[in-house]
Order: structure tokens, then C-alpha cells, then sequence
């Protein structure tokens, strides 16, 4: 095999492979008796029809093609295995010469997975910062509990709308005096001051009784959903039809009793302090675990191809595809009700996408150089964590994920997690407890299932004075990459039943797993699964078998 490599562009590449004729004539006699096999020939068994009779039946070309397209699969693995080169594209595989009695020749273009060189990832640093948890922190967080267990009451007669009410209403909505779809309510519930509709509509309402009409004067947000009113001024002829006002308990025992297991509102707000200064713990010491990974990135040196960021960007979008299907909303639904297109929630996930994709080949890297690889342990209990996930047995997610060729994404994950854990182990000054405090995070941020069905947005009325959905916060796993999901949960969440103009709603993060679902037992073995082979330390990252082997050009 003669192999001649030419650069194309800053990321792409041409590959010529020679085959010397007698390798070519010996495909030839390969694709011969491979399609002597398959066809039927009266008077001959399967297998033992002579060759000059079969390209007889067959014709020339169709002997020449199966002899090009065994041949062509099997010098693309060789040469890629030879010069090393994993693709992170598709190969455009292109035929030159295929003749008989002369040299088989062909090119392969694609872009090649990156040089990677790995930067200093122990003995980092990073500080831990923990926000101080004030009285005024305190007494909102008890306020917004008092909030929640408030009595809703009838206004006495004559009493006027004031902020935090809860009213209900009908309007009509005019643009330059013409009524436009959708800006027609009756009875709609609003919440003065929860500020779900546009602009200051619920500020206009403070003041009116029942039984008042007035006009509401606003103007749509340039990006509103509804191309047809955005940017535009809009009156609406409202008239209110019921006030309800807010009575808030005592802050007292009694309070303390109904909303926790406390006796005394003292003790019931020395707790409320207790874990909001766990919960500013906990997120020091993430911020801090994540900005340790992120200088670990930062001093790795790669150019990395834009299809991988590409590649990255689509698989998000499937992931958040598949999980607004589980709640039965579709994807252009969804974007219809954030005034998305596809072009804009590309872009809104690209940043992410690059920082993940950056993080898969560092950790992969720390993994190879430090030979990280999962135990069968590792390997059952995630396995079993997957189970009581999917509520499947595990014998069947372990024989899915081998059938299915997913098993070497499941050992990536944990290979990943474990490489983490290793920098963490190994950050400057750490001492055992700390080390182990950030290491226990992992299990909350990386899983190899995937993250809870999102709930679905509730969609607003086709227009009307609701905020615009605004669109999904870009997925943030430091961990980015998940197992396979080898089968859905069996009963996924339903749907809320929509309402008319909603409080903005923004989509779950598709890939983040911060909290992944714990098992309610402890985890019971399964059957060992073969583990796939580590990768080697003198290898390159493996993030997918190579499928240019596959391609086929006759």
C-alpha cells in the first residue's frame, strides 16, 4: 500500500491510497465468489458457479464494483490505522482507478481528528468562594415561603386593584384600531406585579375596581414571538371582573409548625439559614471544581476543527428535540413560542457546545496519559443506575448497550468522570477532605444517563400581552458527553395543559446533569459486561470508532 497525504485547507485533508494490481485481482476473485454465493443459476449450487459463467449472468461492472467496494473498505481502515488518523467527519471516498490488471487507486477527503498537546492538569488551583448568607437573604427566602402559603380573599366591594392582587379580566387587543389573532381574552387570570404580560400592562391595572373598563397601552418587544405585532403599539380595551387580595400569615410558631417540622419559628428560621449555607457550600465548591477543569482546558493546546463544534451543536439540539418530544411539544413548537429559528438556537448553543467538545478531549487525554479505565465494577453500577432509571432490568440494559455497540459510550463516561476526579485529587494544596468533597460533586454534574425529562413550557395564546418564551440557556455539563440512552422511561412526564398568557418559560438544559436521579436502593450487581479494550496511552483520542471504513463508492 503506497499512502500520500495532502493538506487541503487548515483542517482538511486528502488521502491518496495505491493498491498494487495483484491486490486488486485478488478482490476481483474475492467479490467473485462472494457473488457466486448469493445468486441462484439453474443447474449449479450456490457457490460453485464457474466464474466466466457468472460474468456472464452478472456482467463485468457488477464483478469490478463488489471487488471496489471490498477492497475500498478494507484499504481505508488500513490506511488510517497506519497513519494514525481517527476522522471526525464523513469520508468523501473517490474512486480514480479500479481496472483490472492495474493499480487500485482511490482518495479519501475528510477532516482528521486534531493534535492534542496536554497542558499542566495537576497541581491547579482555583479559590473557593462562599457567598455569605445575610438576615436579608434569609427573611426573603421566609417571605417567599410566607408568599406561597397565602389566602386568597374576595376584595370587599369598592376595593381597587393593588400590587400583588389577583385578578381576572377580559381585553381586547387593537393595532392601529384593527383587531389582530389571538388578542382577545375572557376571564384571564393575572397576577399584578408577577409581570407575565408585556411592558407595564399589570403597572396599568393598580388603582381600577371591578367593574371598570380602561385602556392598557403598550408596545410588543421587537423579538416577540408573533412576527406580525412585534415592534408594534398596541392597545387593549380591558375590563376587570374580580379582585382577590393576598392575606399572608403571621410569621409566628403556628407558620413554623405548617411549614416544616418545627416547633418554634426561631428554630424554623434558624434551619432556613442552615441550608441556604449548605446549599452556598455546595455551589463554591462546584464553581471551584469547574474553574479547576476549565484552566485544565485552557492549558491544552489544539486547533480544534468547527465540525466538531458543528457536530457538537446538532447532537444538543437532538437531545432537546427528544426531550420536548417526551413531553409532547416538538421542536418547531418550541421554537415558534422563544421567536427562535434553527439558525438562532444553533448560535445560542455554539459557545457551549465548544467548551464541551474542548472538555471531552482534555478528560480523554488525562485518561489516556494517566491509563484511566472503568472496572467492572464502574461498569455494573452504572449499568444499574441506568436500570432504575428506565425502569429495566439490567441484564436487558447490558445486553442493549453491547447489541447496540453503546457500551463504549457508557465507558467513556466513566472514564471521563474518573479523569476528573483524578485532576481534582491532584489539585494544588489539596488535602484528602477537600479532595473528596469536590470529587463526591461529580456525581451530581456527570452521569452517564441522561438528565430527568424537562418539564414542557406551557405555550401563550398565538398573541397576546404575555412575555415572549425567552430561548433555552445554553447546556452547561462539565462533563458534557452521556451515555447512549438505550431506552426511554417508561412513563414519561406529561404535559402541563396550556394556559393563556404564561410567566416566560425557558426550556431545561438539555444536556446538563446536575442532578441526576439517585437510586432509591442500593445498587445490586448485574452480570459482568465485557468492558471494551482501554485506549492505550501512545493512542489518540478515540471519540468514536472511525466509520470511513464503512463508505462505499462504486
Amino acid at each position: 500500500m503506497k499512502l500520500t497525504q495532502k493538506k487541503i485547507d487548515d483542517y482538511n485533508i486528502e488521502l491518496t491510497v495505491t493498491e498494487d494490481a495483484a491486490k486488486f485481482s485478488e478482490a476481483i476473485q474475492r467479490a467473485t465468489k462472494v457473488l457466486g454465493e448469493r445468486v441462484n443459476i439453474p443447474g449449479f449450487r450456490k457457490g460453485k458457479v464457474p466464474a466466466k459463467l457468472l460474468e456472464q449472468r452478472l456482467g463485468k461492472d457488477t464483478i469490478i464494483n463488489e471487488a471496489t467496494e471490498i477492497l475500498l473498505q478494507e484499504s481505508t481502515r488500513e490506511a488510517l490505522r497506519t497513519l494514525n488518523l481517527i476522522p471526525v467527519t464523513k469520508n468523501e471516498a473517490n474512486v480514480v482507478t479500479n481496472e483490472e490488471g492495474k493499480d487500485f487507486v482511490f482518495t479519501l477527503t475528510f477532516t482528521p481528528f486534531p493534535q492534542v498537546k496536554l497542558g499542566e492538569y495537576k497541581n491547579l488551583d482555583a479559590e473557593k468562594v462562599v457567598e455569605p448568607v445575610t438576615d436579608e437573604d434569609v427573611d426573603k427566602q421566609i417571605e417567599q415561603m410566607r408568599n406561597h402559603h397565602a389566602n386568597l380573599i374576595d376584595a370587599a366591594e369598592g376595593d381597587a386593584i393593588v400590587d400583588g392582587d389577583f385578578i381576572t379580566l377580559d381585553y381586547t387587543g387593537t393595532i392601529d384600531g384593527e383587531k389582530f389573532a389571538g388578542g382577545e381574552a375572557k376571564d384571564q387570570p393575572l397576577e399584578i406585579g408577577a409581570h407575565k404580560f408585556i411592558g407595564d400592562f399589570e403597572e396599568q391595572l393598580i388603582g381600577a375596581k371591578v367593574g371598570d373598563e380602561l385602556d392598557v397601552k403598550v408596545t410588543f418587544p421587537e423579538d416577540y414571538h408573533s412576527k406580525d405585532v412585534a415592534g408594534k403599539p398596541a392597545v387593549f380595551a380591558c375590563k376587570i371582573n374580580s379582585i382577590k387580595h393576598r392575606e399572608l400569615p403571621e410569621l409566628n410558631d403556628d407558620f413554623a409548625k405548617k411549614v416544616s417540622k418545627f416547633e418554634t419559628f426561631a428554630e424554623y428560621k434558624a434551619d432556613v439559614r442552615k441550608n441556604m449555607e449548605a446549599n452556598a457550600e455546595r455551589r463554591a465548591v462546584e464553581a471551584q471544581r469547574e474553574a479547576i477543569i476549565d484552566k485544565a482546558v485552557e492549558n491544552m493546546t489544539i486547533d480544534l476543527p468547527p465540525v466538531m463544534i458543528d457536530n457538537r451543536v446538532e447532537q444538543m439540539i437532538n437531545e432537546l428535540n427528544a426531550q420536548l418530544q417526551s413531553n409532547g411539544m416538538t421542536l418547531e413548537q418550541y421554537m415558534a413560542f422563544s421567536g427562535l429559528d434553527i439558525d438562532k438556537l444553533r448560535e445560542e448553543y455554539r459557545e457551549q457546545a465548544k467548551k464541551n467538545v474542548l472538555t471531552d478531549i482534555m478528560l480523554e487525554q488525562v485518561a489516556d496519559v494517566e491509563k484511566i479505565v472503568p472496572t467492572q465494577q464502574e461498569l455494573n453500577i452504572e449499568i444499574s443506575m441506568m436500570a432504575q432509571m428506565y425502569r429495566t432490568p439490567p441484564k436487558q440494559i447490558a445486553k442493549y448497550l453491547q447489541e447496540s455497540g453503546q457500551l463504549f459510550n457508557v465507558m467513556s463516561t466513566i472514564r471521563r468522570r474518573k479523569a476528573i476526579k483524578f485532576i481534582l485529587d491532584n489539585m494544588a494544596g489539596a488535602n484528602v477532605a477537600e479532595a473528596e468533597t469536590l470529587a463526591s460533586s461529580i456525581s451530581t454534574t456527570i452521569a452517564a444517563e441522561p438528565a430527568e425529562p424537562i418539564k414542557a413550557a406551557e405555550p401563550a395564546e398565538p398573541v397576546n400581552p404575555a412575555e415572549p418564551v425567552k430561548p433555552a440557556e445554553p447546556v452547561k455539563p462539565v462533563e458534557p458527553v452521556k451515555a447512549a440512552e438505550p431506552v426511554k422511561p417508561a412513563e414519561p412526564v406529561k404535559p402541563a395543559e396550556p394556559v393563556k398568557p404564561v410567566e416566560p418559560v425557558k426550556a431545561a438544559e438539555p444536556v446538563k446533569a446536575d442532578e441526576p436521579v439517585k437510586p432509591a436502593e442500593p445498587v445490586k450487581p448485574v452480570e459482568p459486561v465485557k468492558a471494551a479494550e482501554p485506549v492505550k496511552a501512545d493512542e489518540p483520542v478515540k471519540p468514536a470508532e472511525p466509520k470511513a471504513a464503512t463508505t462505499q463508492t462504486k
